[in-house]
């Protein structure tokens, strides 16, 4: 029997309308039979022995009924932070005058063409009221004209905007920065020295030159003999401390990467001896806080009311740790088991100072008075110690640092890679700081310097050249300027540990009768020892350079201290890089013979 209701044909079906269709909704809303709630609010318990049953069986009769507190007084004990040590150097007194940023990131300042010019004519002002000596002062400190034929002056010529730079102001303006070099060499240079000028002129002009030096070191702080960069690690190293009777507290900094800069970027130290002379009369700040404690509040806190309901963005309910996630489960247990266990006590901790709680008086709803001391503060309760935000014994570490830290372009970037077809590590050059001041991508200032050198040696006496050969046999290729390898050596003492040596490529080029020359690198990051007298190796340390790489960077800081200056420093910034690369340099290769020349 065929059924009546099948369609065979929707669409037909539809438009003969031979089933019509009506939609409609309908919302379901409960409806009270009563005005009165007081009876469905109370959440009546119908077997109340087997609510406490199962209290007793969950163990909650053996908890303690305490009060809640209800007035609190903290003593809190403070020492000030008093010395300062940049990595092996002897220690000095810490410079409360500037951040902590400043006095652990500054380098030193390369002086670019802009600099010295600025340099100059702040010079020339302070010099103008004693008298007019400007053109004895522009020749004396001149800035020279660049030969573009001497190859000694590659660095500025080979580059455009670094030779118009210097050739628009060279013979014009004077070199302020070979001022300032020449007061700090030694103490008892004066501006004046090798210039014609009267004696009644000199005490201003020495006045004058005091002012100059410190007005420059206002402008950009610069480290005294030896800052905090380790050049071995790629990272600063510090310490610092706070005298405590007959001793000091010692935070150390084994390896900070420069960027943000606070307390977790030290740890404390109790096995140092003490970086300084340690001060038994030095002042110690007791403080005592009263107040009324308040709970602790968080996202995805479990409300304790039975009517109120928890934020559902936060559900810690749903985390699923596993049985070896220790940390997550000592999270969750915090979060849900102790969450109404915590009160906040606000207090105020000076600025650059190690804080420790003596003990805490607690005062309950029941008028009973309790003197809590730290987890773990005595000697035989150090297994109990508890630690949270502070470092060990020290207490918390409140660092003199700024809030805000402004941070400019590059002035220079290298990049440290793995390059496992070579087996060597390269130090590439990413941006390069030029004479006129400016960075310049070191690519860029490779090829550039490559094709100066191209130029200068075509423009001699050079044989035309015609292969034999349809191919040649090639010792070594070459790689850009701007990759400085670093190969593997033994640390002495140890033959099998290793660490990185830089070294140098050879500079090749095609039809130059004269010996390759090394190639010398062009930041600061990676030129450490070669402008010393005599020249230094370079070494680094073989695992700071994993197989995702490392990136240096080095870019001006600005940050404004609590007195209202503003603080000026150059400092450097490590961060991870991306991953290994190739240079392409081989060896003993059969290579196509180039056209003739």
């Amino acid at each position: 029997m065929a059924d009546p209701f099948r369609i065979e044909n929707m669409s037909a079906a539809l438009e003969e309308r031979v089933f019509p269709t009506v939609t409609s909704y309908n919302r379901l809303e409960g409806r009270p039979r009563t005005a009165d709630f007081v009876r469905s609010m109370r959440a009546e318990v119908r077997d109340p022995l087997w609510m406490l049953a199962r209290q007793w069986q969950l163990g909650e009769f053996q908890a303690d009924d305490a009060g809640s507190p209800v007035e609190t007084r903290l003593l809190v004990e403070s020492r000030r932070l008093t010395r300062f040590q940049p990595d092996d150097a002897p220690a000095t007194g810490l410079d409360e005058t500037l951040p902590l940023e400043a006095t652990v990131e500054r380098r030193p300042l390369h002086l670019g063409l802009d600099l010295r010019v600025a340099m100059g004519r702040r010079w020339l002002a302070m010099a103008a009221p004693i008298h007019d000596y400007r053109a004895e002062f522009v020749d004396h400190y001149r800035i020279e004209l660049p030969d573009p034929d001497d190859p000694d002056d590659a660095a500025i010529c080979a580059h455009p905007d670094a030779w118009a730079a210097v050739a628009a102001v060279a013979g014009r303006a004077m070199d302020g920065g070979a001022l300032y070099e020449h007061l700090i060499a030694a103490p008892g240079n004066h501006a004046y020295d090798g210039m014609p000028v009267a004696d009644a002129h000199k005490a201003g002009l020495d006045d004058a030159a005091d002012r100059f030096v410190a007005w420059f070191r206002r402008l950009v702080e610069q480290p005294a003999a030896d800052d905090a960069w380790d050049p071995q690690r790629l990272e600063y190293r510090f310490a610092c401390a706070a005298p405590d009777g007959d001793g000091e507290q010692v935070l150390v900094a084994e390896g900070y990467a420069g960027g943000h800069l606070d307390w977790p970027s030290v740890d404390y130290d109790p096995q140092a001896a003490g970086i300084g002379a340690a001060d038994p009369a030095a002042p110690v700040t007791t403080s005592t806080y009263a107040g009324i404690p308040s709970p602790a509040a968080f996202d995805g806190m479990p409300n304790l009311r039975y009517w109120a309901f928890e934020d559902g963005r936060t559900n810690l309910g749903a985390v699923k740790p596993d049985t070896t996630d220790l940390a997550k489960l000592l999270f969750l247990e915090y979060g849900l088991v102790f969450a109404n266990d915590w009160f906040l006590i606000p207090c105020d901790v000076p600025v650059g100072t190690l804080s420790r709680v003596r003990g805490l008086s607690v005062a309950n709803v029941f008028g009973e008075h309790f003197w809590i001391e730290p987890a773990g503060s005595r000697d035989d309760q150090s297994w109990q110690r508890f630690a949270l935000y502070t470092l060990e014994a020290a207490g918390l570490a409140v660092l003199p640092t700024a809030p805000k830290v402004q941070e400019g372009d590059p002035v220079e970037q290298v990049a440290l890679v793995r390059d496992e077809m070579a087996n060597m590590v390269w130090g590439i050059e990413l941006l390069v700081p030029l004479a006129s001041g400016r960075a310049l991508r070191g690519a860029e200032a490779a090829y550039q310097t490559l094709a100066l050198y191209e130029r200068l040696l075509g423009a001699g006496t050079a044989t035309p050249v015609t292969p034999a050969a349809p191919v040649r046999y090639q010792v070594m290729n070459s790689v850009p300027e701007n990759w400085i390898p670093f190969v593997p050596v033994h640390v002495p003492g140890s033959n099998r540990e290793i660490q990185l040596q830089r070294a140098a490529m050879p500079r090749i080029i095609e039809g130059d009768p004269n010996p390759p020359v090394k190639v010398r690198p062009r930041t600061s990051l990676l030129r450490e020892g070669l402008d010393r007298t005599p020249a230094e190796p370079y070494f680094v340390h073989e695992e700071e350079v994993p197989r995702a790489g490392v990136r240096v960077a080095q870019a001006f800081q600005r940050a404004r201290w609590r007195d209202g200056r503003v603080v000026v420093w150059l400092g450097a910034h490590k961060s991870t890089g991306r991953g290994e690369g190739s240079s392409g340099l081989a060896f003993d290769r059969l290579v196509d013979s180039p056209p003739a020349t």
